[in-house]
């Protein structure tokens, strides 16, 4: 609702209702006015002289100011073609606004994603705080020296920083988002919540296209129409065209050539007229639409075509992360026991403080091997729900 682009529709809309307007003034009377003064070398004389009748010859000088209105009976399919053309551009601004969506995802996912990593960030703190406890009291007792202390600390600080990092990246994200859908305050964890939704699977189905419901496919069928009333137009520009016309004047002379006087008078009547023309291109015309007709229907299954290989390349990525995560939780159980060994041989002096920091760190990483497939099947889900639109 709050992005620039969705201003373009009352423009569109707009420039629809003017040019749908101008062209139904195409049936309004056309009114012309004229003027014309004129002088010839030479009138038409009757070659005939009457004792005692004064016959006039025409003067050479003439004029006349006319008044001609012109009413069209046949008409052009203008306006089909203007209310065509105004629902591509729509349909072009729709495929655009729907790609707003997979940009929306995107942010909002990658918000959840940093918050388990900030989640995860602070349980890794945790332990490295608690293990410097360990290590500080081992050095104290003689189990332990200064540098292994100083390998949980570096290690802190490591783990600082990384959360540094993250939290700016989470910020960011938070305050595109907000900008994005114009909220009022920024987007924090509060705000946002993990959906709760299942995968949408089109296995034993062949990935069938009666799933996509995607704009493009609404874009190819104006188009479509647009081509048809072109075609119409193209017809209807090869009718006769039958105007009725009147002219209203006052010159000298007027309709009788031999009243050497001005005067009014009218010619009313029906014009016919055929322009053959552009009847020897009708045919080539004709075969360009065509043309374009079967590019616009290949450039459709070539759309579907690719649409469901993304379905199937996403549905069976949305399989392989839930087939992960069938183990993510023994991993990280497995992990949890291999440090907590590690910490043991450690407090006996039968391992080094920095292999035990490695197994915390593998069981760290296992834990948020778990949040970024959660994070990712949910993306999937919702990326193959853009891919479909179904």
């Amino acid at each position: 609702a709050h992005y620039p682009l969705i201003k373009r529709y009352g423009l569109i809309e707009k420039t629809k209702e003017y040019n749908i307007s101008n062209a139904g003034k195409g049936y309004l009377p056309q009114v012309s006015l004229s003027a014309k003064a004129s002088y010839q070398s030479d009138v038409t004389e009757i070659p005939v002289d009457l004792p005692g009748i004064d016959i006039r010859g025409i003067r050479k000088d003439q004029y006349q100011a006319m008044l001609q209105l012109d009413q069209v009976v046949t008409y052009r399919a203008r306006k089909e073609v203007t209310r065509a053309t105004s629902e591509v551009d729509k349909q072009k601004l729709e495929v655009d606004m729907y790609a707003i969506n997979e940009r929306v995802n995107q942010l909002f996912f990658g918000i959840l994603l940093l918050k388990e990593q900030l989640k995860q960030n602070q349980l890794m703190q945790e332990e490295l705080q608690r293990n410097y406890d360990n290590v500080a009291a081992y050095v104290k007792n003689g189990i332990a020296n200064q540098a292994d202390l100083d390998a949980v600390k570096v290690e802190q600080l490591n783990n600082i920083q990384q959360r540094h990092t993250l939290e700016a990246t989470y910020r960011a994200y938070g305050e595109m988002l907000k900008i994005m859908i114009n909220h009022p305050t920024p987007l924090t964890e509060n705000t946002l919540k993990k959906p709760d939704v299942n995968a949408l699977l089109y296995k034993g189905e062949a990935y069938s296209t009666e799933f996509i419901r995607r704009p493009e496919l609404n874009l190819f069928a104006v188009q479509n129409q647009q081509l048809e009333a072109q075609r119409k137009q193209l017809t209807a520009k090869n009718l006769p065209r039958l105007d009725l016309f009147v002219q209203g004047a006052y010159g000298n002379p007027g309709l009788n050539m031999l009243k050497n006087e001005f005067s009014p008078y009218y010619i009313a009547g029906v014009r016919l007229s055929w322009n053959f023309g552009s009847l020897y291109t009708l045919k080539n015309d004709r075969k360009v639409i065509e043309n374009k007709r079967r590019q616009l229907d290949n450039n459709r299954d070539v759309f579907l075509f690719n649409t469901r290989l993304e379905m199937t390349q996403q549905d069976q990525a949305i399989q392989s992360l839930e087939k992960q995560m069938q183990d993510d939780d023994e991993i990280i159980r497995l992990r949890t026991n291999i440090r907590k060994s590690a910490e043991a041989k450690v407090a006996n002096g039968t391992l080094t403080v920095t292999e035990m920091l490695r197994e915390l760190t593998n069981e760290s990483l296992a834990r948020q091997s778990k949040a970024l497939h959660e994070i990712q099947r949910l993306m999937g889900i919702y990326q193959l729900k853009y891919t479909t639109n179904d």
